[in-house]
């Protein structure tokens, strides 16, 4: 029974609680289990191998899990091998670009949009060539923010340093006139309201987040993979790579509910997953 098993979500450590909250919104009755790996973070300053190498050991932990369905709730990860993944894994595989691309191109008006990410994510190129594949026409300004993660994880999003390192990053995409604003990395929305403090309300903030659950409903429902109400418990399972105290603190902050973490060590760190 299969419609019965969760949605696997993973993240280099808090931002994919993004996915997850919009996940509750949209599909609603879904098992969860997510993978935060905080003991290895942030992954947008490593080498994308190094990278994919970690989502595949997360990966192969998820395949113990039972889960359906595989959503990679980071644009660091996405942006180092989103096809790799999905090679590598009967389950389908989806990333938190693509959506966030979409939603971006319903949104603006005078087709000026920005990409913000890590710097994994931006040199990959990932975002630059779908906005090639499927809109050419899009003037895209994309440009590095690799403090933000860390001042996420760090809770320093309300501090002064936080508006100062904003203003900084982002002076580029307002002297380019961006109308729409992609947060390209799923711990930026945790940072929205600085963001728009900085870049005014006429530019509109896009968050992958609720884009990607609306996708992961597609998926489920084409495959017939829906919850359904037949019995079979709705669960929740959290893990992190560290400590797991931090981690349900901010949780508990963005979901509004209480979560229990559990620890666990992944070793082989050049493990390469295979189909299961």
């Amino acid at each position: 029974m299969d419609r019965h098993k969760a949605i696997g979500l993973l993240d280099s450590g808090v931002g994919g609680l993004t996915v997850v909250s919009e996940i509750f919104r949209h599909l609603e009755g879904e098992s969860i289990v997510y993978f935060g790996d905080t003991a290895r973070m942030p992954y947008g300053q490593r080498p994308q191998q190094q990278v994919r190498a970690f989502v595949g050991e997360i990966i192969e932990f998820l395949h113990t899990q039972e889960i359906k369905l595989i959503i990679v709730a980071c644009n660091s990860a996405t942006a180092a091998g989103l096809d790799y993944y999905q090679e590598r894994t009967r389950l389908p595989v989806l990333g938190v670009i693509e959506p966030g691309v979409r939603a971006a191109l319903q949104q603006t008006r005078n087709s000026r949009v920005g990409v913000i990410g890590t710097m994994g994510t931006i040199q990959s190129g990932s975002y630059q060539e779908v906005f090639r594949r499927i809109a050419p026409e899009i003037d895209l300004y994309c440009q590095p923010c690799p403090l933000f993660v860390l001042i996420v994880e760090n809770g320093l999003v309300s501090s002064p340093e936080a508006v100062r390192v904003t203003e900084e990053y982002l002076a580029p995409l307002k002297k380019a006139g961006v109308d729409t604003l992609i947060m390209g990395c799923t711990h930026y929305p945790l940072m929205a309201d600085v963001i728009q403090q900085v870049m005014g309300p006429e530019v509109r903030l896009i968050s992958s987040a609720e884009e990607t659950a609306r996708e992961a409903r597609e998926v489920l429902q084409a495959g017939d993979l829906c919850h359904a109400d037949e019995g079979g418990a709705i669960q929740y399972r959290f893990f992190v790579s560290g400590p797991a105290q931090p981690f349900e603190e901010v949780a508990f902050k963005l979901l509004q509910r209480e979560v229990k973490a559990y620890q666990v060590i992944l070793n082989h760190q050049s493990a390469v997953f295979e189909k299961q």
